[in-house]
């Protein structure tokens, strides 16, 4: 399974975002700036993101998105369904599959866990623990030592 651009351009945003809202609405257009990617394309992208309820939206000079819910509640996992949909790496081929056949026993065997194991990992990602570790990399989180 290969990611597109929407779903590897959506998540970037999203990031950005819970980075940089502070609670506050953040302008699209600073977010696409941020991170260099197209007004217009992120336009599409927030407005799936929107209508998925993970962002919300005021319009208007002090506008932009701000995130839905808390970080620690929005997972990579959602925001990825939001955009790409299934995240199945082989689709279901329900028609003339025998439990005796080699496809069944692939798709028990090997595309079933592989999906399996995907969302997992997906869901178990939240915004937050991206953001903690975004900040760790940017050396923005201090380590305290006590004596």
């Amino acid at each position: 399974m290969k990611m597109s651009t929407k779903g590897r351009y959506g998540l970037r945003a999203m990031l950005d975002l819970a980075l940089n809202s502070g609670g506050d609405h953040v302008a699209l257009n600073t977010i696409a700036e941020r991170q260099n990617i197209s007004s217009n394309y992120l336009e599409q992208v927030f407005s799936i993101l929107r209508k998925a309820g993970l962002v919300n939206s005021v319009k208007g000079a002090q506008g932009g998105y701000v995130l839905a819910d808390s970080a620690n509640r929005i997972t990579v996992g959602q925001i990825l369904r939001a955009l790409e949909g299934d995240l199945a790496v082989a689709g279901d081929n329900p028609d003339n599959e025998s439990t005796n056949s080699v496809e069944y026993c692939l798709k028990k065997q090997v595309w079933e866990k592989i999906n399996e194991s995907i969302n997992e990992v997906v869901d178990a990602i939240t915004l937050e623990d991206l953001i903690i570790d975004y900040k760790k990399m940017q050396g923005h989180l201090s380590l305290m030592f006590y004596i």
